[in-house]
């Protein structure tokens, strides 16, 4: 039997840095670290544990001396329960100055790396509603406000389509409205659970793997399309049809209405028949002419807008004169590969996902891009000596890899192949410190830049160039 860890109250901690994962830092009497889930640097705060490790103290703040001058109001009335947005309690400016912290950090601590001069982080222009994919759960089992738990009171409707409670997998948090995706997100959302909930259609229970309604998609582009994907447990062709058919009537706007029958244990879609009902089978984004067709398995960017400042940064990284072989690891659809390809003499993307290569061809053959090549597979395996030896040499090579960064023998690789220059491309700077630490004795950061892409969260995106030390 596992030995419950003895919950300690600290008080008057001052809070005094942020950390990793949304996390904000104080001091326990002893000296050891305490991660709060709940506070604001600048902050002074009692603090209860809820784990006790060897090196640091897990905790939450439990009664305010003092406030921090960083604090703002949230806009969102579900701040602190909904888990998405953990620093809407912050002011903008602040958390701007933490994730910078944070990457430079992570750099110099983790890849014991020399920087050049720092630019200072771009911040996005939108600070709220700037996602452009929002994806909801429904369940007939919500969770309770604290409120509600302590009423004498019947709760007769348990319905909700929302958000995952943080750390349970069958809780969903109702959402009365989301800032994170700019209208009409939040009126299709309420429409669709008012709809369902008059009509008697069932919402979904995780437990018991029951009910109609699994989960709504929202997709929204740059250009104004819209697509929602309804994700249907049961399968009720009357109610289904009903549903649909009032969404495609009440929301004419909607360019691709779409639907999925998903009986498996979990509700991943990519594995599923996704059915159109109205409209397209997809939507496009749009980028300086470039069309980009985005369908329910896509990846794209979630905030449109500053994942344009993004590549713009990653193509001026490059510095590409017409006349290079670009390699692009880990393309995606191919979006920064047909990006930077009228700078390019020919860009190569690679992808491990045989979908998102499919995307990438057809829309290089819909913006008539014909120096750009596609390959789907595993990345350590396809990027060997013998793809080397077929696609050319590269002179630069672009990276964006996904959280867990590269493979070792993906690095192993580029310092065979040892480009010119590196673009480094990263949505997590402490793997982005590892690996560029495996290349540091070949190549040095000439330049780097943080990019915010999710206001009101710990996430940051960073660039760094890679140039083959003299």
């Amino acid at each position: 039997m596992r030995r419950k860890t003895k919950r300690v109250v600290f008080e008057n901690v001052e809070v005094v840095d942020a950390g990793a994962k949304g996390k904000t830092i104080g001091k326990a009497p002893d000296g050891r670290v305490i991660f709060l889930n709940n506070a604001v640097p600048g902050d002074v705060v009692d603090v209860q544990t809820t784990k006790k490790r060897k090196a640091y103290f897990e905790g939450t703040a439990i009664n305010y001396h003092t406030l921090s001058d960083k604090r703002t109001e949230p806009q969102c009335e579900h701040f602190g329960v909904c888990g998405g947005c953990k620093w809407q309690h912050m002011g903008y400016e602040h958390q701007l100055f933490y994730k910078q912290k944070e990457v430079e950090n992570n750099l110099t601590r983790i890849g014991h790396l020399q920087l050049p001069a720092i630019t200072p982080i771009l911040g996005s222009e939108k600070q709220y509603f700037y996602r452009n994919k929002m994806e909801f759960s429904f369940s007939d089992s919500r969770w309770l406000t604290l409120d509600e738990v302590k009423s004498d009171k019947e709760i007769e409707d348990r319905n909700a389509l929302g958000f995952h409670i943080p750390g349970m997998w069958d809780k969903i948090l109702d959402i009365k409205k989301c800032h994170l995706q700019a209208d009409p997100s939040n009126a299709i959302r309420l429409e669709t659970k008012e709809f369902a909930t008059k009509n008697n259609m069932t919402f979904f229970n995780p437990r018991h793997h029951t009910g109609e309604l699994r989960t709504l998609m929202i997709r929204t582009s740059s250009t104004g399309e819209i697509m929602v994907l309804i994700q249907f447990f049961d399968d009720h062709k009357e109610n289904r049809e009903a549903l649909l058919n009032h969404l495609a009537t009440t929301f004419p706007e909607i360019t691709a209405l779409l639907y999925v029958i998903n009986q498996k244990q979990n509700d991943t879609i990519y594995d599923q028949d996704i059915v159109c009902f109205a409209g397209r089978d997809h939507i496009f984004e749009e980028m300086e002419g470039l069309q980009f067709k985005i369908n329910p398995k896509s990846f794209y960017q979630t905030n449109s807008e500053q994942a344009y400042e993004l590549y713009k940064i990653t193509r001026d990284f490059a510095e590409l004169s017409g006349d290079e072989l670009v390699y692009d690891l880990y393309t995606g659809t191919g979006t920064i590969a047909q990006f930077v390809s009228k700078k390019a003499k020919k860009v190569v993307g690679i992808e491990a996902v045989p979908e998102a290569i499919e995307d990438a061809k057809a829309n290089a053959k819909h913006n008539k891009i014909d120096n750009t090549v596609f390959y789907a597979g595993d990345m350590k395996k396809i990027f060997n000596p013998e793809f080397i030896a077929k696609n050319g040499t590269p002179d630069v090579i672009i990276t964006d890899p996904p959280r867990e960064g590269m493979h070792k023998d993906v690095v192993e690789q580029i310092l065979a192949i040892a480009p010119n220059k590196v673009v480094y491309v990263s949505c997590n700077s402490a793997t982005q410190a590892r690996d560029l630490e495996l290349m540091n004795d070949m190549y040095e950061i000439t330049r780097l830049q943080a990019v915010d892409m999710f206001p009101q969260t710990h996430h940051v995106e960073n660039v760094v160039l890679l140039k083959k030390r003299a």
